[in-house]
């Protein structure tokens, strides 16, 4: 696997990874042997350190420092919240126009914390859409176009306030609708997590220059935003990268 770089300097590299891919080795999921950490170390033939983290079904901004000393200072802005991070999902349901979730994440057990985490997410609605496809009870099925920024990063923060909205992230099997992913796999031929990291922004430690990385939306989000007619709302969004 060839990992798409949309950017590089002489410290730090990004990837626009793509869906199912894990950062790095994990014991949760021990039976994986590809990981973004190692594809992109042997492609490029060096070492490398990563500075944040996306779950295994997100697609998009992945960032990586060249050297310790690089990775020293963003790990830090990271903890202090500085990168500013966009996100576009697409839910289950018509979501509020805009809104903060202010809710307290419990971290799985896997993560060896015990006590719930602030954990706050801010997200605006740009397009919805009714589909003649019955799920569940309902003869129709509606959907969402959301843009989100969280401002923590806790461990599944969006798909977790999302699935507390009850507007599910569609293709989220862990926190998300069946009902809603099933049709999505049957009906769209998607079996993807719908939620891509498509811009982050940070100073750089040592140049002091803004710096904006964007990630194109992976084809398959892409063509459900197409066939949605979601088209020209995505042409309107800073914060994605490519044409539309």
């Amino acid at each position: 696997m060839l990992l798409e770089i949309i950017y590089e300097d002489a410290q730090y590299v990004a990837i626009n990874k793509p869906n199912g891919l894990l950062v790095h080795r994990t014991r949760i999921a021990e039976e994986k042997i590809e990981f973004a950490l190692q594809l992109l170390r042997d492609q490029l033939g060096y070492r490398l350190y990563p500075l944040h983290r996306l779950d295994r079904g997100t697609s998009g901004v992945l960032l990586f420092a060249k050297t310790p000393e690089a990775a020293a200072p963003l790990v830090q802005a990271f903890a202090e919240r500085q990168p500013d991070k966009t996100y576009f999902a697409i839910v289950r349901g018509y979501a509020p126009e805009a809104g903060t979730i202010d809710s307290p994440i419990r971290p799985d057990r896997d993560n060896g914390l015990k006590e719930p985490q602030e954990a706050v997410t801010h997200f605006q609605r740009l397009a919805t859409v009714e589909l003649p496809i019955p799920v569940g009870r309902y003869q129709t099925a509606r959907y969402s176009l959301v843009k989100v920024k969280p401002e923590t990063g806790r461990m599944h923060q969006i798909r977790k306030h999302f699935a507390h909205l009850r507007h599910y992230i569609i293709g989220d099997k862990k926190h998300g609708d069946w009902r809603h992913n099933l049709m999505f796999l049957e009906q769209q031929q998607s079996p993807f997590l719908l939620l891509h990291a498509a811009s982050l922004v940070f100073t750089h430690p040592f140049t002091r220059q803004r710096v904006e990385i964007k990630a194109a939306l992976p084809q398959n989000m892409r063509r459900l935003c197409d066939q949605f007619s979601w088209g020209a709302v995505l042409a309107a969004q800073a914060e994605l990268a490519g044409s539309f």
